[in-house]
């Protein structure tokens, strides 16, 4: 199977079977997020997750919780938010848009407030999963898996595949990392064959985030343990946000996105017989292409149902509110 296909296959699995938050293609670093990107990220609940989903549906920028706007009374800008004026202006767009902020204008000064107070404890522990489906195609996986172990920033490590799997592979991955063989055509009680249990990574000490290897010396950097704190918190919302379903059905009569095993949503084309990569896969030079208008299909609606995300919750009508006022006091 496509890694594409696969990735997907194993997140609606993964939504449909368990109550986590499941993303996808996520930066998981500290000082560099984008140096090392992970395919699939499953968030689990923490007690407090039922507030956090009152509040919206979108990842709220983490420089909007750490500054000093709270949920009571209207605030100025500048005295909550640090640094220069463009980047307070650009911190409020953020959290207006997100649904985490109010704003209001008295006598052309800009105040701001949390439309509800921030529940930090609202994720419990979060397990990142490389897919690599064909392992006689590795690439870069052991680097990747070891940049996992070193920063520590998840608290389970896993590799997915859906190769046959030898003692060669497991000894040439950190033993710290479970190890998954998935068939995504079995049935979904046999779909997942643990191979081997992930070893708990220590997420609540320092770590050593991996940037780039040289010959005879390597770049690093030292992320300490609130630094790692507020990474994951970061990479929790940004999950929350994001989703799974980040792409655009394709406009074509062959495309179906029907429920397939309790999920909505799949980019499924009846004439390949399987998923597929819209971006990549689907236009004029494939022999099955015949254009129509994209199937009928609200993604959105897909995940709240078959997920515990919320896709209108209360707060995004009070932000919307807070958007009303400020524009007629413009």
């Amino acid at each position: 199977m496509r890694e594409f296909a696969f990735e997907l296959s194993l997140c609606a699995h993964l939504e449909a079977t368990t109550e986590n938050v499941v993303s996808r293609q996520l930066g998981a670093g500290v000082d560099r997020p984008g140096k090392r990107i992970v395919d699939v990220v499953c968030v689990e609940q923490g007690p407090a997750f039922d507030e956090r989903a009152a509040i919206t549906a979108a990842a709220i920028p983490d420089a909007a919780i750490e500054c000093d706007a709270g949920a009571g009374r209207f605030q100025p800008r500048g005295r909550v938010i640090e640094g220069p004026p463009e980047r307070k202006r650009h911190v409020v767009e953020r959290a207006v848009e997100a649904g985490f902020f109010e704003r209001e204008l008295r006598g052309g000064r800009e105040y701001v407030r949390q439309v509800a107070r921030y529940p930090g404890d609202w994720f419990g522990r979060i397990v990142g999963i490389e897919n690599k489906p064909d392992l006689g195609t590795p690439g870069d996986l052991e680097t990747q898996l070891r940049k996992d172990v070193s920063l520590a920033l998840v608290d389970e490590a896993i590799l997915a595949t859906e190769s046959h799997v030898t003692g060669a592979h497991l000894n040439r991955i950190p033993e710290e990392i479970g190890v998954w063989r998935v068939d995504p055509n079995a049935d979904p009680d046999d779909r997942i064959d643990v191979l081997r249990e992930p070893t708990p990574l220590d997420v609540d000490g320092p770590g050593i985030e991996l940037h780039d290897e040289h010959p005879g010396r390597a770049e690093i950097y030292p992320a300490n343990a609130t630094e790692k704190t507020q990474a994951r918190r970061r990479l929790a919302e940004r999950a929350y946000g994001k989703g799974w379903r980040t792409y655009e059905l394709p406009g074509c009569g062959a495309a179906d996105a029907a429920e397939r095993e309790g999920v909505a949503g799949l980019p499924y084309c009846a004439w390949k017989g399987r998923l597929v990569d819209p971006a990549s896969e689907c236009g004029p030079a494939c022999g099955g292409y015949d254009e129509v208008e994209p199937p009928d299909a609200d993604l959105a609606a897909a995940r709240a149902e078959s997920s515990p995300w919320v896709a209108d919750p209360a707060g995004r009508q009070r932000r919307q509110a807070g958007l009303d006022r400020f524009a007629n006091d413009g």
